[in-house]
């Protein structure tokens, strides 16, 4: 679903057809998974094909890397004119990108200068889907951030999203939310969460979560449409009571929440104003702004 015989990817400075590529068998990431990674996602506009804030996403590629002890071999600015060229040669306009950095061959437990970068996208539906999520509290933890770098968007790390979400959907749920180390509210497997209560939205502030660029970008929106957004440590327990909620990423962009642990949410999605700041982000990554969007 991801590729066929006439993708083409960008792999360690050449253009080759992803039927082509090959990786070592003894790379650390593959063995370890002391890789790092971003999900981006192109829309068409009335101007093209536009990456939607580019240079934040390879800004935090760039972090992710230092923290990891990775020598990414490219510049933000390289690294946005490649993706844009990506998109041309595969003739993509709304896709998801992914930059993928990985490592060769090295069983030790070290650093190894043997970088390879690959970018590939593809056509891809909201990673969520389109109907509002039950959600159940996971009992998987986030990881302790003295354990590794929370907020670096680490290859290894996603294990524990896949635990917490194969738990849920075996318990019949959509998705989980997780806890942080100290029984708080953290975030969802690949997606920042928010909850509206009264005339405000909260969320979980920064140290435990991804500073997820679709998290800040609503909190850009909310800022321009007069919401206040609260960031504060909060338990399952403050949820159960909320008017509504929702998960946002890149993959997800803004996903409704249903329920959580069975107790549904308060209001009507369509009341909420989650639904009012999902119509707002597909405005703004579609480079609409507010040009036929209706704020009531």
């Amino acid at each position: 679903m991801y590729y066929n015989d006439k993708t083409t990817i960008f792999l360690d400075g050449k253009w080759l057809k992803a039927n082509d590529a090959s990786t070592d068998l003894y790379s650390q990431t593959l063995h370890y998974g002391a890789g790092v990674f971003e999900g981006i996602r192109s829309y068409e506009t009335e101007d093209g094909a536009m990456v939607f804030k580019a240079k934040e996403h390879y800004e935090r590629l760039q972090y992710s890397a230092e923290k990891m002890h990775i020598n990414l071999p490219y510049s933000v600015e390289e690294l946005v004119a490649l993706t844009y060229e990506l998109l041309e040669k595969n003739d993509l306009q709304n896709s998801y990108i992914r930059p993928l950095v990985y490592l060769g061959q090295n069983m030790s437990l070290q650093p190894t200068e043997e970088v390879h970068v690959l970018l590939c996208a593809w056509k891809w539906d909201r990673y969520l889907g389109d109907e509002q999520l039950k959600l159940m509290t996971s009992s998987f933890q986030r990881p302790n951030p003295k354990s590794c770098f929370v907020d670096a968007k680490v290859t290894g790390h996603y294990t524990n999203s896949i635990l917490a979400t194969t738990e849920a959907k075996k318990e019949g749920f959509d998705e989980a939310l997780l806890l942080d180390m100290n029984g708080f509210v953290a975030e969802g497997p690949g997606a920042n969460f928010f909850y509206e209560k009264g005339d405000k939205l909260y969320t979980a502030p920064l140290g435990n979560i991804l500073a997820g660029i679709t998290r800040q970008t609503i909190f850009e929106l909310a800022n321009e449409l007069g919401i206040d957004v609260v960031e504060k440590y909060f338990k399952p327990e403050d949820v159960y009571e909320a008017d509504g909620a929702f998960f946002t990423g890149t993959a997800a962009e803004v996903a409704g929440i249903k329920s959580l642990d069975g107790k549904k949410f308060n209001q009507k999605w369509e009341d909420t104003f989650g639904a009012l700041l999902s119509a707002a982000y597909l405005n703004r990554v579609q480079k609409k702004e507010y040009k036929n969007f209706e704020l009531v």
